[in-house]
């Protein structure tokens, strides 16, 4: 394959991460509206939908691993090639919480709401612009920015803290309150772990430039 062709490869590659990284962004959008607005018909498409992603991110580790069986890439190019397998990883996983956000709306149905959202909503629209900057670090090889991004979890990680203190308010003020609240407490974790997830894409985005993996999370 000549060289020119190659590297078409490889944008190629790098613009089906992007679409995949899109797909996940909209199932997350998604499943905080169905939460939102107790839309059991959207949830229930949330959970669908999810088989696309997985089928997306299959698609891209065979491209890849096609990429590096035929033509040896060295250096950046392998790097770009292997990260893009974990992006691809990463991605699928917050289809995973997504799906899973929209299978909790299915639970509670018509189960009595507990207090507006307000925190929730954040935590995702947060997860999702850190999501979109991260992958397109990886596609500018903006190592500086991707650090910058990782760093913005921890606004992540202190929303969900500030849900899961008023959960646990909410339960001992009144124990009925439990299985709603539990409930929103799992919605919390998951996206915090969104967010956790766009922190190891920041974490390859600077391997695919520097050629090092380092530990962006600093939280301890």
């Amino acid at each position: 394959m000549p060289r020119e062709t190659f590297q078409n490869e490889l944008e190629e590659l790098q613009s089906e991460v992007m679409i995949m990284g899109s797909m996940v962004e909209k199932a997350i959008a998604l499943s905080i509206k169905a939460l939102k607005d107790r839309s059991m018909a959207v949830a229930e498409q949330i959970v669908q939908d999810d088989e696309l992603i997985n089928e997306k991110r299959f698609d891209i580790e065979e491209n890849c691993v096609r990429l590096i069986a035929t033509q040896q890439p060295m250096a950046s190019d392998l790097r770009t090639i292997i990260s893009s397998i974990h992006l691809a990883t990463d991605l699928e996983r917050m289809g995973d919480y997504a799906a899973g956000i929209a299978e909790i709306t299915l639970i509670l149905r018509d189960d009595p709401r507990l207090k507006p959202l307000v925190d929730i909503p954040k935590m995702a629209e947060l997860g999702m612009q850190r999501l979109g900057d991260s992958l397109k670090a990886f596609v500018d090889r903006d190592a500086e920015r991707a650090k910058q991004i990782a760093l913005e979890d921890d606004t992540v990680d202190s929303l969900y803290n500030k849900v899961l203190s008023k959960c646990i308010t909410a339960m001992i003020e009144d124990p009925e309150n439990v299985p709603i609240a539990t409930r929103i407490i799992w919605v919390a974790h998951k996206l915090e772990r969104i967010s956790d997830r766009v922190t190891n894409i920041c974490e390859r985005v600077v391997f695919t430039v520097t050629g090092r993996m380092e530990e962006l999370d600093d939280s301890g």
